[in-house]
């Protein structure tokens, strides 16, 4: 797979690795970089006639050198600026010194509009705020709205959060070299890469499985092979039952949509546990899915005992209290055995505020349950609430964040937003780049809840199927486009399933 994502210690560790194991030293890596960044760049400005290269210190500067020297072989009119002179006797020197170009003080850069910049100033590695001649070249390039090329990460975002420290140059392009760092992705970094090239330096698949990363890029390759594709004899409930719990008389279509987008991921069997005031309502509506009263934890045991369904949806539509904590806490001490047959929780929106005033005892039922069958997909506010210290942490990025209050929780946890991040207590985790605006919807998180329980019924691992089902809502929200509403977003899925499953027949 090419889809790990290194962070800036393991990509120096990936460095360092290749290296050794040969046959190209630091230099030879670091003229790999430069002549796949000098490609990108004639590849996309044929025309430009007049080039600025900024150079670090370091080896995004001595990058930024192989740079500007194969960019003036090709006829180009470039300027050198740089920052600092590299370590002697570093690759990046060596660089230098093949470099036949002037350098200029980086404090003296003057740039002409219609000229592109080449940022090779810090990249992936950079731990503090842009200041002085750097954040002014930061300034010079947005003023005059010049088209940049960065090497490895736009200087001042982040290679470890996509945060951006201090300022950031806004590039048209980055080239990024053997793996993406988790900055390309987490936001505000992935809005400032532009259209990031993943280049191939050498660095090969053996390297990084020595570093055997934990965090990936959301998508297919990561959890295809584990996709539920129906066979010959399946029958409804050889395909998995997942029940979603429905909220009064008044809230009763956000368990809808969670029970129709269950239905269309491929569960077999879908039922909607209503109480008695709401089951007029939600017959009105459903027509597939099937309707049983459950008041109480009394109901619920009788249904489990009767029906065994696999997973479940709790929250959407719900109602915060006592009620939910009871559901969700019956369910989970029935733990994951052949008795019940109850694989997975997806605790969603009313379910996750239910337990803000006492989340251990969330956690607690979850650690009991079995290893990890809870799901939790919280918002921003949700996180918040239920991981208050984790959330006010200024120091950890999203993805740290997101793996520390899944192995506090024993959960899966969907932290959801435009850079949605997947993460297991084993501390794999996955971010997701294919979101779309139009999911900014209501009810298209009631509709992700849904998918997820959908293939836990079918069998998917816990951590796969979030990661699945948010690339798929994802998907399906992009492809339709404008004018998404989350009641389209179940027959939206059709065609992305469709190609999920012919993939994984053929993958097979």
């Amino acid at each position: 797979m090419r889809n790990e994502l290194l962070s800036p210690v393991e990509m120096a560790e990936a460095d360092r690795l290749a290296i050794a194991a040969g046959p190209l030293d630091g230099y030879g890596l670091m003229r790999r970089a430069g002549e796949a960044v000098a490609a990108a760049v004639l590849a996309r400005y044929p025309a430009a006639t007049r080039m600025h290269v900024l150079c670090g210190p370091g080896n995004n500067g001595g990058d930024g050198y192989v740079v500007g020297r194969l960019l003036w072989e090709s006829g180009v009119d470039v300027a050198m600026w740089v920052s600092g002179e590299p370590r002697a006797g570093s690759d990046a020197a060596l660089a230098a010194a093949d470099c036949p170009l002037e350098p200029r003080p980086l404090s003296a850069l003057a740039a002409e509009p219609g000229s592109l910049l080449v940022d090779a100033l810090y990249g992936a590695g950079l731990s503090k705020p842009l200041s002085g001649e750097a954040a002014r070249a930061v300034q010079i390039a947005t003023d005059l709205g010049l088209p940049v090329v960065a090497i490895d990460l736009p200087s001042g975002v982040s290679g470890e959060s996509g945060a951006i420290l201090g300022s950031a140059f806004r590039a048209a392009t980055t080239v990024t070299f053997a793996r993406k760092k988790p900055g390309h992705l987490l936001l505000p970094g992935r809005e400032m890469c532009g259209e990031t090239v993943l280049a191939d330096i050498g660095i090969g698949d053996g390297i990084i499985a020595q570093i055997a990363p934990q965090a990936f890029e959301n998508g297919p390759a990561l959890w295809l092979p584990a996709f539920p594709v129906p066979v010959v004899d399946a029958h409804k409930y050889k395909r998995g039952h997942t029940s979603v719990f429905s909220g009064g008389p008044s809230a009763t279509g956000a368990a809808r949509l969670s029970a129709l987008a269950a239905a269309r991921s491929g569960a077999g069997a879908v039922t909607v546990l209503s109480p008695a005031n709401a089951m007029q309502v939600n017959a009105a509506h459903l027509t597939s899915i099937m309707l049983r009263k459950a008041e109480g934890v009394a109901d619920l045991g009788a249904f489990l005992a009767d029906r065994r369904p696999s997973s479940f949806v709790l929250g959407p539509g719900f109602g915060v209290g006592e009620k939910a904590r009871d559901f969700a806490l019956a369910l989970l001490g029935t733990g994951q055995t052949p008795d019940t047959g109850v694989e997975g929780l997806v605790l969603d929106a009313d379910g996750i505020t239910s337990f803000r005033d006492e989340p251990e005892t969330l956690f607690q039922a979850a650690r009991g349950f079995g290893a990890p069958g809870l799901v939790m997909t919280p918002h921003e506010g949700e996180f918040g609430r239920l991981f208050p210290d984790v959330a006010d942490d200024k120091v950890l990025s999203k993805l740290a964040k997101a793996r520390a209050a899944s192995a506090r929780a024993n959960a899966i946890i969907v932290y959801k937003g435009s850079d949605t991040v997947i993460a297991a207590p084993d501390g794999r985790a996955a971010i997701n780049s294919n979101g779309a605006p139009w999911l900014a919807t209501a009810g298209s998180g009631d509709v992700l809840a849904g998918i997820i329980a959908g293939l836990l019924a079918q069998g998917m691992p816990s951590f796969e199927a979030a990661c699945a089902a948010v690339w798929i809502h994802a998907e399906a929200g992009s492809r339709f486009g404008p004018g998404l509403i989350a009641e389209d977003l179940p027959l939206a899925m059709v065609p992305v399933l469709r190609a999920l499953a012919e993939s994984g027949v053929a993958a097979r």
